[in-house]
């Protein structure tokens, strides 16, 4: 995923690389080859295997002291066979060459049991990319990376930027983080290619208040060049202003209001109609557009695509997990579905052919999944719709989740701030936001704060005439 931003611990970003350094890569090459040979000796018809490396440092501090340290590394590898129509994916953290052989035959002994599916099976050779070559895409940070004490004294730093604005109390927790990771993948329909990614995330969560009227929010970025992370003053600041105008918060009235939604939860709605045109769950019969394939599902003018190719974004990548060549391609176009998200056996199950779109980790098969997502921006300011919408809800956080995949029915719990006479009137809490995802879809606006470094690029979204349930 592209850079973001989460309460909580926050996430390791994502970045693959290729080409201009293979240092390290040629063990994780020879436990693929290793595993693609004992498979084949235990009797599978197709194969596929993964062997991964990974090392984290992670920093927390508090109250001006470290909080908790960790370093973590090793290597993973995982096999998928398939035999007969049957497939059965297992996984290890010991690459001996005992272990090799083991889950091998673990391996082609589940997938005899398991249920025949005739969609199952590799990339014809052709299918495969030809370019494995991602140099281009500048997804690995060659730079010395921050010690544990260089990623302390950012946390440090971060933390005391929150506790100079006015009105917090405390930080829960300031944390940094660096990573690397390097994977390979082989197949025995011939493809062999090696993927690797550093990351760099750095965040925040402030307090304002105590007991009951206690209030709290965050603010982090990630990278995978650490040039390019925000200072961590920035962003100490930015989750202590955050959390400040948080103060008072108190429930909204109930009734039927339009919704702003801020940039920061924006995404989490697009997620949604993500979901639903997985081919996984369209192929289930478990997603409520599985019957709009050619229909409106946004307002004309809008299109959703996705760019697997922009550099310095950590998941964009030249070929799937399975072996295929990624391209940018739109998948809502004027505010038409124009395409699934498929994976091979997806792809097959509907009578599509995949679109490059398989996602895997060591211990499962392909799965779809989408990367780097664009929305079409609109032409106003935040500031501006709200000054549109006169009356309603400013939703900047949610908790919980009702969605029914099959339907469209949301619920979710929301904070934020209501909006009167198109301005900000006080902070809310403790309030459900309700409606139908395929209506709510065709009655939203865009506004034009596109914000940069993000996985999913979505703007703030004005949606009309949804529930409130508050006081």
């Amino acid at each position: 995923m592209g850079a973001g931003h989460c309460p909580g611990p926050f996430p390791i970003a994502a970045r693959f690389f290729w080409g201009n350094d293979m240092n390290g890569f040629d063990k994780l090459e020879g436990l693929t080859r290793q595993l693609l040979d004992a498979a084949r000796k235990a009797g599978a018809d197709q194969v596929d295997a993964i062997a991964l490396e990974a090392t984290a440092v992670s920093i927390d501090v508090r109250a001006g002291q470290l909080e908790h340290a960790e370093r973590a590394e090793g290597v993973e590898i995982g096999l998928r066979v398939l035999l007969g129509g049957r497939q059965a994916t297992v996984s290890a953290s010991d690459h001996s060459e005992r272990t090799i052989q083991e889950i091998a035959e673990r391996a082609a002994a589940m997938a005899r049991e398991a249920p025949v599916d005739d969609t199952l099976g590799l990339a014809e050779p052709d299918e495969l990319a030809k370019s494995t070559d991602t140099a281009a895409l500048d997804l690995y940070d060659h730079e010395t990376p921050p010690t544990p004490e260089a990623l302390q004294e950012l946390a440090l730093r971060a933390e005391a930027a929150a506790l100079a604005v006015d009105g917090i109390s405390t930080v829960e927790s300031a944390g940094a983080v660096q990573s690397q990771r390097r994977m390979w993948l082989a197949t025995s329909n011939g493809f062999s290619a090696g993927l690797g990614r550093t990351g760099h995330s750095l965040s925040t969560i402030a307090i304002t208040g105590s007991g009951t009227a206690m209030e709290r929010d965050w603010a982090g970025e990630s990278r995978v060049h650490f040039s390019d992370m925000p200072s961590p003053e920035e962003i100490g600041q930015l989750a202590a202003e955050r959390t400040v105008s948080r103060r008072g918060a108190r429930k909204p009235p109930t009734g039927t209001f339009p919704i702003l939604y801020d940039e920061r939860v924006a995404s989490g709605l697009i997620g949604h109609l993500l979901s639903a045109v997985n081919g996984a769950a369209v192929a289930r019969g478990a997603s409520w557009l599985r019957d709009a394939m050619g229909e409106q599902v946004l307002p004309a003018g809008i299109d959703l695509r996705e760019d697997p190719h922009i550099p310095r974004f950590g998941s964009s990548r030249i070929f799937d997990a399975e072996g295929l060549p990624t391209a940018p391609r739109s998948f809502v176009q004027d505010g038409v579905l124009t395409s699934w998200t498929l994976d091979l056996s997806t792809g097959r199950k509907l009578g599509l052919p995949s679109t490059a779109n398989a996602m895997r980790g060591t211990s499962s098969p392909p799965s779809p999944g989408l990367t780097n997502v664009l929305m079409t921006p609109g032409t106003h300011t935040p500031a501006e719709l709200a000054a549109q919408m006169g009356r309603g809800l400013l939703v900047t956080s949610m908790l919980g989740a009702s969605i029914n995949s099959t339907t469209g029915d949301y619920s979710r719990g929301a904070a934020g701030f209501w909006i009167e006479n198109g301005e900000i009137a006080y902070p809310v809490n403790e309030c459900t936001i309700a409606g139908n995802l395929r209506d709510m879809l065709m009655r939203l606006t865009p506004a034009n704060d596109l914000i940069a470094w993000r996985g999913m690029s979505v703007p703030s979204l004005l949606v009309e005439g949804m529930t409130v349930a508050g006081d």
